[in-house]
């Protein structure tokens, strides 16, 4: 990072098999630092939200609109911005690729930490307040537990989610602005572009590596260890495991070198106030929800005028219909896409989520396939495509589903597998079969899990347009007409009003989304479906 920015054209990346492990550690450094990133902004935005309705009425609308906002409209504006904060130094290009895959990851872990925080058992929160736990110690000991089954998944696809997404944060091409990080994504990007088809196969073999190495010796140990922490009250007969996990338990030096004395003093130590739901008077209560709605209000409106006078000065009433127009065709794909991804996975993930033994073998595998870029399908997807004269408006929209129905898939493993085992022995002792099984236990009991898997794929899914509805082999370029595709032509182009343009209008219909359908859902989870 402290290397001068010209040294990337002195060492470009190259197609040699042999510098994939150097490409492989640097793409993984980069995740692992936005991992940690998004951790600790889920733990601050989940939890505040939880806890205060007022900033829930911000945070939960924000975390809409940046969910919407694709990758690409995060790096037309953030390349320039982090390369002006570092000027001359790889620190820039490498800070805006590491926002760019943050920017893939947080949203989904921080819906799950805010569900699970919402849908935190009445008894404990009791429990809680009962002994007098600090805002700090409540959340060290009750509800950061709680959140862990449900966040672990998450975080594991998050880290899958920033697979998918890698080449364009690596190859970044913004306007006259082309930069290309030494890493797994851009040299997939310059594999791609010169129709290299054997670096490709080399890239997904070194990716599917790297994902087997941190599934077996980081997220499989963590998965067995978060178990402890399922809301049940009769001990389970199945558990996860993990090889590495028990023989770090076996390990003499670890058990040596214990870590449980800060763990265990992590709640003694004062940590900042949270804010914590206090009773008011019904009539002020009123009165500063009005007044924070107005203000709420009047800083949106601020910041559509202001986008809407930067966008005008380019571009004519007619294009933005035109725009709209295009993000209509895109919804339906997303909507359509959402429902078949949820008839399939739905079923499966529950029977995996059932069987923790079934979960430790499928893992890798639904972390390789949620990682592996649509960029990689072109070649297939576009022979096929031109083979058999078929319509790019329906064959490219399968890509956009590629890497965003795996959040289904993630949180509904791990709603599957919080269902408490009493509850599982309560169906089974009443004779539960079939169809009342999956009625009045399975679905009540993952619904809030699938709610919060099926509004991140959503919003995945308008960020993958931009990458599925065009699509480029060689001589040959198919185009789905869609809002990701205008967005993708123009931020190619560097036409900043109309990138600005298709983000706003692509904000506005994934939060009408989620107002209109899923945060009902959240709301009848969080009322009628929460363990208490």
């Amino acid at each position: 990072m402290n290397a001068p920015l010209s040294q990337l054209n002195v060492q470009p990346v190259v197609l040699d098999p042999a510098r994939l492990p150097e490409y492989a550690l640097r793409t993984t450094l980069r995740m692992f630092a936005a991992l940690f990133a998004s951790l600790l902004f889920t733990f601050v935005t989940g939890t505040i939200a939880a806890r205060s309705r007022k900033a829930e009425m911000i945070i939960a609308p924000a975390l809409d609109i940046l969910q919407s906002v694709p990758i690409l409209g995060f790096l037309t504006f953030t390349v320039t911005f982090f390369m002006g904060l570092f000027p001359g130094s790889e620190l820039g290009v490498e800070g805006a690729a590491i926002f760019a895959i943050f920017t893939s990851q947080a949203w989904n872990m921080a819906f799950s930490f805010y569900q699970s925080l919402r849908t935190l058992p009445g008894d404990l929160d009791e429990v809680a307040k009962g002994f007098g736990l600090s805002s700090w110690q409540k959340f060290l000991r009750l509800e950061l537990p709680f959140a862990i089954p449900a966040l672990v998944w998450n975080t594991m696809m998050s880290m899958s989610g920033g697979w998918f997404f890698v080449v364009a944060s690596e190859a970044i091409t913004v306007g006259k602005t082309t930069v290309a990080l030494p890493g797994i994504g851009s040299y997939l990007a310059l594999a791609i572009s010169v129709q290299n088809t054997r670096a490709v196969i080399w890239a997904v073999l070194a990716m599917g590596v790297v994902i087997l190495l941190y599934d077996q010796l980081l997220f499989r140990p963590v998965v067995a260890w978060a178990d402890k922490f399922r809301f049940e009250q009769t001990a389970s007969q199945d558990r996860p495991e993990s090889w590495f996990y028990d023989l770090l338990n076996r390990t003499r030096l670890l058990r040596r070198i214990s870590i449980r004395w800060p763990v265990r003093a992590l709640p003694r130590i004062p940590g900042p106030r949270l804010p914590a739901t206090t009773p008011l008077d019904p009539r002020l209560a009123s009165a500063f929800d009005i007044l924070w709605v107005g203000l709420v209000i009047a800083v949106t409106l601020w910041g559509a005028w202001s986008v809407i006078g930067y966008v005008r000065q380019t571009i004519s009433l007619h294009d933005a219909l035109v725009v709209v127009g295009l993000a209509v065709l895109t919804l339906l794909r997303v909507v359509i896409l959402i429902a078949i991804a949820s008839v399939i996975w739905v079923p499966i993930a529950v029977w995996i989520g059932l069987r923790p033994a079934w979960s430790e073998k499928v893992q890798p595998i639904a972390q390789f396939l949620a990682a592996f870029p649509a960029n990689v399908l072109f070649p297939i997807a576009v022979g096929l495509i031109v083979a058999w004269r078929l319509d790019p408006n329906i064959w490219l929209s399968p890509l956009m589903i590629l890497g965003t129905q795996w959040y289904i898939l993630f949180n509904v493993i791990a709603g599957a597998a919080a269902i408490p085992n009493d509850l599982k022995e309560a169906a089974a002792m009443f004779h539960v079969k079939r169809w009342q099984w999956w009625r009045d236990v399975v679905l009540p009991a993952v619904f809030p899990y699938y709610v919060t898997g099926a509004l991140t794929a959503s919003g995945g899914s308008w960020n993958a347009s931009i990458v599925a509805e065009v699509a480029s082999w060689g001589d040959h370029h198919l185009e789905a007409a869609g809002l990701g595709a205008y967005i993708a032509k123009a931020t190619a182009a560097g036409d900043y009003p109309k990138v600005a343009l298709g983000i706003v209008v692509m904000s506005v219909f994934v939060i009408l989304l989620n107002r209109t359908l899923w945060r009902p859902m959240y709301g009848y989870a969080e009322r009628r479906l929460r363990l208490t």
